[in-house]
């Protein structure tokens, strides 16, 4: 009984912003998807691969750091959502891939934050662990919220 009490607190606090808990899932994925994006300009730069944007320094770390903490941070309504009213399903190929690709985005989140830590790897392995980590949440991205989008409707 209690996770349906909690699950219900969730749907009653999002819906008096959102039209459904699925709308909210799909716009704060969304939202970390943009911020996954700015990781990716913002490493790219910080690894010297890009020019566009301002040199290398402060700005641009702090941009790249607190990009990833807002993205992790909504993620976290969507997974409480997937995993406590939705849970893993199997019905289609898109679902199942989403569900199995979703089990792993938390294990490879806390592997690239030690990544961050471990100053002793190599220095492909942090590009790696982040770009592995932007590509999952693109493909939780795919599977999910443009789905909805696209084939439910678009709007909060």
């Amino acid at each position: 009984m209690p996770i349906a009490d909690v699950a219900q607190s969730y749907t009653d606090l999002v819906t008096t912003v959102f039209s459904s808990t699925i709308a909210a899932k799909a716009w704060f994925a969304t939202a970390a998807v943009v911020l996954a994006l700015v990781q990716v300009t913002t490493a790219a730069r910080i690894y010297g691969k890009l020019s566009f944007l301002p040199e290398r320094g402060p700005a641009i770390a702090r941009t790249h750091r607190w990009s990833g903490r807002l993205a992790f941070l909504l993620t976290l309504p969507v997974f409480f959502h997937c995993v406590t009213i939705l849970g893993f399903q199997t019905p289609d190929a898109r679902v199942a891939l989403h569900a199995i690709v979703g089990t792993f985005f938390y294990g490879v989140f806390a592997a690239k934050v030690l990544v961050v830590r471990d100053h002793s790897l190599p220095g492909w392995a942090l590009p790696t662990a982040g770009l592995t980590l932007a590509s999952m949440l693109g493909v939780l991205w795919l599977t999910s919220s443009l789905w909805y989008f696209t084939n439910v409707r678009f709007g909060f």
